[in-house]
């Protein structure tokens, strides 16, 4: 019988300083010095996969197509996970990338009721610590 999530045996996911689809550059490793977007997040783990970045080859086996579906086998080049602590955002000042760390502030917003009315709220940003503008 599957186990339900409960508070003792849930996965803890971290928040991470960057998201989907950022530009960042890679700090540590191998890779070092390569910029590219973020395809893929993994909170449960804390990795990233960047584009361009920490490609390895994986060998496929030819699967038999079964109805309009078909899959030939090879030998297949593909971004896997670098942690996310290894990567640094990016921000541009003066016309160059520069890496930047990150932090949130509060801002107060105008939120709509589902009646019309307005009211003040408050929203977490992004900010980038080189430049303080919001990402």
């Amino acid at each position: 019988m599957p186990r339900t999530a409960t508070k003792s045996n849930r996965v803890p996911r971290k928040k991470l300083h960057v998201k989907k689809g950022d530009l960042v550059r890679v700090m540590r490793g191998r890779d070092r010095g390569v910029e590219g977007r973020i395809i893929e997040v993994d909170t449960k783990r804390g990795r990233v996969y960047v584009e361009g970045a920490n490609r390895v080859k994986r060998h496929t086996k030819v699967v038999q197509p079964q109805g309009r579906q078909s899959k030939s086998g090879g030998i297949v080049t593909q971004e896997a996970p670098i942690d996310a602590s290894n990567v640094a955002l990016l921000v541009e000042v003066d016309g160059k990338k520069v890496p930047t760390r990150v932090g949130y502030e509060r801002r107060e917003v105008e939120k709509r009721r589902a009646d019309g009315s307005t009211y003040i709220g408050y929203r977490s940003v992004r900010i980038a610590r080189k430049t303080g503008e919001e990402i």
